[in-house]
């Protein structure tokens, strides 16, 4: 009895009733079928997706040790720069179906399809059905959502662990119990486990809303809190300490790392340095930090337009809105932020214990944090990153509208209704008016609907019968048309290699003739759509190139372009497509090496590894700088006879700089070994 009656002092009562409706059901049922068959349509048209993860998941699809690892091959030569949890998955499921782009990229549909549900749950147990099925949606329809859950990077996993997170954390709210905190913790180590520091964004809006709204007294919370660090690190840890134990000579190389070390890529490549811009080993990293570095040396300006900006773009409070990252996440940001404060305000008499403000706040501090954060970062940035504020913001236009919905009764809260409308559609004029040739008339349906529904909104006699189930619908549409087509034309659009965008091509955007993070420029010869390949970093008003990473940037050639873009042989950002006598010349007498070719960089050797299902050895990582293997282990190797050929070009021309080892290695092939071409592929015989 006593137990029973501490757990009631406790507890939270959950202000609206989260039992269900009649129609409920079917409405879920749709929603998430209907998801389910969006994001699984036509996947096997995007071939191997990103094949720097693809070359991964086929070597841990046949070698345990790559599985655990996250090895590039399946001899173990080097890890792509990621732990691997979000791999393990797309493996075993290659392991039981076989190598094939569907068996890779169905479980990350599948994972959207599990957000999707799991963000429903999540809002539908504080608000009601309504605001639980409209969560769900504005997820499911999110333009980079829809391109992520078809995708084989590790942000879908993300996601979906994020969003288990605050699950957990709201159910610690609402009955103060310590096995929930550390659940959070649990999934909070998993996000580490799959995108390392990404993952921390989400810690402190979870730490600060339990420790405002959790219902113990203040210390047990923070000892509750002190219990769910605990199960972060027990849950991350134990993989880190076997890796980082694991003699160094029996293990792969760390990808990503300088110094072979899964702890320098957590806190350097992987973490500060994504904040400081200064990432050695990254395409930005080393003599020339980044194109803004040599925009300012050249005289001319930073890219994305602003003073200051870098390789990935302008940096600003105005980041998100741009047009690389604008038609990906932006179109409910005003809202979702408007609704935000307008819902903590209706919930500002509650008890401090009130799980609905708890909700507003967890997921309104996940979009400042990671937003900001986006926003401001120096480093590395791709507009896909932004997927990680998709939860945050349909989970703010779910619970908002419906709660303020609800208490239409009072004409400030109808003004923020109409507000929050206009803002959307503000948003969506905007975002569309940048892509002119894509479906012209919707701009102007939405901008009509749109002020239709704002202003019936503001009638409290309109907003209810059947006319306000019209409002609602033409809200509705108002708000989520936009994206809708975006996500639509992302699924009808197949994408490929390590940089991809969502929605039709942007002016200035990754998806069209943008380059990095914005940047003007583009490919030569306009084939970047979509931003399935990113642009050359041209420097504004020089029309150059860096034509080495590291040294001083020189005319735009044809061959510079293509090191980015790829071919046949590959380059930095896209695999390599061999031919079918490149692959039966790979094959020959295959079973007598540990692999059958070096190639320098990681999306170079993937496309050859992934034709032949052999292991081919990626010299220097993903962008050829990391120095693995050494001239002399790679010499002994072969010496040994372990590699049979080794492939020209690939990577960023050889690594870093002049001095780095893949420019040795080539250097000493190129030296002692007789090169032969297939197909426009130049191949040195090994063994010869």
């Amino acid at each position: 009895m006593t137990v029973i009656a501490e757990r009631a002092s406790v507890a939270t009562p959950v202000p609206e009733p989260s039992h269900s409706v009649r129609w409920e059901p079917w409405a879920l049922g749709v929603l998430l079928l209907g998801t389910g068959v969006a994001y699984i349509w036509g996947l096997g048209a995007s071939g191997w997706a990103n094949s720097f993860y693809a070359a991964a998941v086929q070597a841990g699809s046949v070698s345990w040790k790559a599985f655990f690892f996250g090895s590039s091959d399946a001899a173990n030569s080097i890890t792509v720069d990621k732990p691997p949890m979000s791999l393990w998955l797309m493996s075993l499921s290659v392991r039981i179906f076989g190598l094939n782009s569907w068996a890779m990229l169905v479980p990350q549909a599948l994972l959207g399809v599990g957000s999707v549900a799991l963000l429903w749950t999540t809002v539908r147990r504080y608000f009601g059905a309504a605001a639980g099925l409209l969560a769900g949606l504005v997820l499911a329809l999110t333009p980079v959502a829809a391109l992520m859950f078809r995708f084989n990077n590790p942000d879908a996993m993300l996601v979906l662990i994020m969003i288990a997170a605050v699950w957990a954390m709201m159910r610690a709210i609402q009955d103060g119990r310590t096995r929930w905190l550390v659940v959070v913790g649990v999934f909070c180590g998993f996000g580490f486990l799959t995108k390392q520091l990404q993952v921390m964004l989400v810690v402190p809006p979870l730490a600060l809303t339990y420790l405002v709204a959790g219902p113990p007294k203040l210390g047990k919370r923070v000892l509750q809190l002190f219990a769910a660090l605990g199960g972060m690190i027990v849950s991350a840890g134990w993989w880190l300490a076997i890796v980082e134990l694991w003699p160094a000579d029996s293990r792969p190389w760390i990808g990503g790392s300088q110094n072979n070390s899964i702890l320098e890529l957590t806190f350097g490549y992987n973490g500060l340095g994504r904040l400081s811009g200064n990432e050695t080993g990254s395409v930005g990293g080393g003599g020339m930090r980044s194109a803004g570095d040599a925009a300012g040396a050249a005289g001319g300006v930073a890219p994305g337009g602003a003073a200051g900006g870098g390789m990935w773009g302008s940096t600003g409070i105005t980041r998100l809105f741009e047009s690389a990252q604008g038609g990906q996440i932006a179109w409910l940001i005003p809202a979702a932020l408007i609704l935000m404060v307008a819902g903590i305000t209706l919930r500002g008499k509650a008890p401090r214990v009130d799980t609905q403000r708890a909700s507003f706040m967890v997921w309104g501090l996940w979009l400042l944090v990671t937003g900001l954060t986006f926003s401001f970062m120096a480093g590395i940035f791709h507009a896909y990153y932004t997927v990680a504020l998709a939860p945050a913001i349909a989970a703010l236009i779910g619970s908002g509208s419906v709660l303020l919905w609800r208490h239409r009764e009072t004409f400030w809260v109808r003004i923020i209704l109409a507000f929050s409308l206009a803002a959307t559609v503000a948003m969506a004029w905007v975002l569309l008016g940048r892509t002119p040739s894509f479906v012209p008339w919707l701009r102007w349906t939405i901008l009509v609907v749109g002020i239709v529904a704002a202003v019936g909104m503001l009638i409290l006699k309109v907003t209810r019968g059947r006319v306000g189930v019209a409002v609602i619908l033409a809200a509705l549409f108002a708000g989520l048309a936009g994206p809708a087509a975006y996500a639509i034309d992302t699924i009808n659009t197949p994408h490929t290699g390590s940089i991809v965008s969502a929605g039709p091509s942007v002016e200035g955007g990754m998806g069209g003739r943008g380059g990095f993070g914005g940047m003007p420029g583009g490919m030569a010869d306009g084939s970047n759509r979509r931003g399935d390949v990113a642009g050359a970093a041209i420097v504004p008003g020089t029309g150059t190139v860096p034509t080495r990473m590291g040294q001083a940037p020189g005319v735009a050639t044809e061959g510079a372009v293509g090191a980015m873009r790829g071919g046949a042989g590959g380059g930095l950002l896209q695999g390599s497509t061999p031919s079918t006598e490149l692959v039966a010349k790979l094959e020959q007498n295959s079973d007598q090496f540990t692999w059958v070719a070096a190639a320098i960089g990681s999306n170079s050797a993937s496309g050859y590894q992934l034709a032949t299902q052999s292991p081919v050895m990626a010299i220097g990582g993903f962008n050829g700088s990391d120095p693995s293997p050494t001239l002399e282990q790679f010499q002994q190797y072969v010496a040994d006879g372990k590699i049979h050929f080794f492939i020209g070009g690939g990577g960023m021309g050889g690594g870093m700089n002049a001095e780095g080892t893949a420019t040795a290695i080539s250097t000493w092939v190129t030296e002692n070994f007789t090169a032969t071409t297939v197909d426009g592929v130049t191949l040195y015989d090994l063994t010869a």
